[in-house]
């Protein structure tokens, strides 16, 4: 009787920290693919800008040069 008990026990809590378990590898999961998705936008609205501000300064270069 109490090996029954010591082995369900022994089940139980090996199934809820393999429940437990897989939920944070779930969050760890989506907040890795979350801060990966941040970064790749953030990267392309710099990029956006630092093409803008290049564009830009090769007008004024050229418009500079036309004017001498």
């Amino acid at each position: 009787m109490l090996r029954t008990r010591l082995l369900w026990f022994a089940v139980g809590f090996s199934v809820a920290g393999a429940a437990i378990s897989h939920v944070v590898w779930k969050d760890l999961l989506n907040e890795r693919s979350s801060i990966s998705s941040q970064m790749m936008h953030q990267f392309d609205a710099l990029e956006a800008r630092i093409s803008k501000l290049e564009s830009l300064n090769y007008h004024n270069v050229e418009a500079v040069k036309d004017g001498q």
